[in-house]
Parts: structure tokens; sequence; C-alpha cells
């Protein structure tokens, strides 16, 4: 009946509030995103909304967020080929591989000195992300903001889009590293057309800066690292699950939408038809 439904429902929420509960205890940085992926793992089918909403009831809101360093900036003026902003903000992409995004983002760690006392030292980490569906096709992290670690990833990314067929635009800022020869060779001989935000203009990039802020929240921000390694690591895991995760709930939601909309051109028989 459906009172007793009514009263069937609290006790079933109880037994979800103790697993968040268990899985935040292990776990005290994960956010209601996280916590979700852990319980479908776990066998549980439940919307990440009714998670949010059991998270913020049982007041485990992760609340240690915060912005105080500075943005790392890899312009250094111009310094080689400044190309003109192909994407124009038009982040909506149809094919997979075709529109990829790159930029630098700065972590910062302790660790120890050879005399015992603690230095901040600094991590970069260069993804390139698939505009489609926002995964990340490849990364590379590093102690210094040197060429080599972008050229790197840049070489992965360029191998995993070579499946495409379509035309292809490799986005980024004006960083020094994206305007000098060694990238846009890269580029160039493998038929990819470069695209570059303009000067000082974050929203030209926004996947890019969506993903950086996410990682982060979920992460970094009001935690302490003190080993290269361990951040590091922290890193790798995040990105493993927001490619896995993440991307496939993007991807079920998509689904879903498609299904909706496909129902909404059918063309219902009237009485006099049936």
């Amino acid at each position: 009946m459906y009172w007793q439904k009514r009263l069937d429902k609290p006790s079933k929420d109880k037994e979800i509030e103790a697993k968040i509960l268990e899985i935040r205890k292990e776990n005290p940085n994960y956010g209601y995103r996280r916590i979700t992926a852990m319980l479908r793992r776990l066998g549980l089918s439940i919307n990440k909304k009714k998670v949010q909403r059991l998270v913020q009831k049982l007041k485990i809101q992760v609340k240690n967020f915060s912005r105080k360093t500075r943005k790392y900036s890899s312009y250094k003026g111009t310094v080689g080929k400044i190309t003109d902003n192909k994407i124009k903000r038009n982040f909506k992409v149809e094919k997979a591989y075709t529109q990829i995004t790159t930029d630098t983002t700065e972590f910062k760690y302790c660790e120890k000195d050879k005399s015992g006392n603690y230095q901040i030292k600094k991590l970069y980490l260069n993804p390139y992300l698939d505009m489609y569906n926002s995964e990340i096709l490849s990364y590379e992290i590093s102690k210094q903001p040197t060429l080599e670690p972008i050229l790197k990833a840049l070489d992965r990314a360029i191998k995993i889009t070579n499946k495409s067929k379509e035309e292809r635009i490799f986005h980024s800022d004006q960083g020094w590293a994206y305007q000098i020869k060694q990238y846009t060779s890269k580029l160039e001989s493998n038929g990819i057309i470069q695209s570059m935000s303009r000067k000082g203009n974050c929203l030209d990039n926004s996947p890019m800066e969506n993903f950086f802020g996410i990682l982060k929240q979920e992460v970094y921000y009001g935690n302490k690292f003190y080993s290269y390694e361990h951040l590091k690591q922290t890193i790798e895991d995040f990105i493993r699950y927001y490619n896995e995760e993440r991307i496939k709930e993007k991807s079920r939601i998509f689904i879903a939408s498609r299904i909706s909309v496909s129902y909404t051109h059918l063309t219902l028989p009237t009485n006099r038809e049936v």
C-alpha cells in the first residue's frame, strides 16, 4: 500500500546514509559526486542529486575549499606564433577527437630539506581534454614548467585523435610553449588546426578551467601534501576516476536526453486510428 511504502522509505535512506558516512570516514575529502560513484560500485542505483541531499542532511559537505593562491600563468609575451581563436567559445562538440584543449596548472606541496625544515615546492599538470565529453586524453606531471612534459602529452593526444577522420582543432591559451616551433610544427605536420584564447581571457578556455576547478576542489584545496609522490598519485587517481566515472555519468545523461527528444517526435495514434 502507498502509506506502507512511505514508511519503508526512511529506513532505506538510513541504510544509504550509513554507507555514506562509512565512505566519508575512509575518504574525508570525497564530495557527493565521488560518494555517488562509490555507492554505485557497491551495487546501489542512486542519483547524485539524492546523494547531495543526504550529504547536506548529514552536514558532511566538504567545506575546506579556497582559492587563495594566484593562478599560474605561462604567458611570456609574444615569443613565437600567435593564432586566432578558432573555437570562439563554441564548446558544444558533436564528435570525439575533433576539438581538444590544453593548459598548465600549478600545485604546491611541502618537502623537508637536508636541515629538516619544510620548503614549499611546486608541481605542474599538463592535460589535454576532449571537448566532446571532457575526457582527459593524455597528461604529464612534472616538477618544472618546462616544454618536455607538454610535448610528451601532446604526442599522445595526437596519436589518440589520429583515429578521427574529421578536422581537428587543438586549443590553448597564449602560453610561451604553445607559440614556439617545437609545438606548432607537431600540429602542422599532423594536419591539426591551432587555436588560441585571446590574451588574458580565461573564459575562452572554459572547459579546461572547469576541469581544473573540479580537480582542485575535490582533492587539493584544504589539504596538505608532504611529498611530490603523494600529490602526483592523488592527481592521477582523480583523473582516473574523472574519466571512468564522471564520463560514464555524462554519457548516460546524454543518451537519456537523446531518447527523450526522439520520443517527442513520435506521433501517437488517435482514437479513430486505433
